[in-house]
């Protein structure tokens, strides 16, 4: 596998979404999914309406069974995926059994190779420069978490790395970066 870069600028995440929008409401979803829980591609694009819909409303977590671990992980279903998930389902018509990322052609998901191109060809549109692939939501989900002061133990557990300076690596974080970490309480 290539080593691929996280997006460490809000400017540009916002400028994803923002041409993403102008593109495809599916697509957009999958890159806020992706930066906002640090799901792996594969359990993103095996998602079905039923693992964040019941009810009639979404789901607060998404329930996945990791089969590294062989337990069941739970990943918080945030406002900013909601919020984009209301306005995918208004528009797809899917059904519970139908899978979330499906594919214009078949009922089927969309492949990695389809979710690496809308990656890709987003972050280059927007002149984001480095390496960009799928692995890149992931990545960019546990730089940014860990800015905002989530636990490095936490994101350890996460990306399932066995060390804090692998997780650290893997995010993009360096130790000049490690000094300034927003621990924002806000009681």
């Amino acid at each position: 596998m290539e080593y691929v870069d996280p997006i460490k600028d809000v400017e540009s995440i916002n400028a994803i979404k923002k041409l993403l929008s102008n593109h495809s409401q599916r697509d957009l979803l999958l890159f806020v999914f992706g930066i906002n829980t640090g799901l792996r591609i594969s359990d993103l694009l095996t998602l079905k309406l039923n693992d964040v819909w019941e009810d009639g409303r979404i789901k607060e977590f998404l329930l996945i069974h990791d089969e590294k671990s062989k337990e069941e992980r739970a990943y918080y279903i945030n406002n900013r995926i909601q919020e984009e998930l209301i306005k995918y389902l208004t528009l797809a018509r899917l059904r519970d059994s139908d899978y979330l990322f499906k594919s214009k052609k078949d009922n089927l998901p969309i492949t990695r190779q389809q979710a690496y191109r809308i990656i890709n060809d987003a972050a280059r549109k927007v002149g984001i420069p480095g390496k960009i692939g799928t692995h890149t939501l992931r990545k960019t989900f546990g730089y940014h978490a860990f800015r905002a002061g989530i636990a490095i133990s936490i994101l350890m557990k996460t990306f399932h790395h066995h060390s804090p300076s692998e997780t650290l690596k893997y995010i993009g974080i360096d130790k000049e970066e490690t000094r300034f970490i927003k621990v924002n309480v806000n009681l």
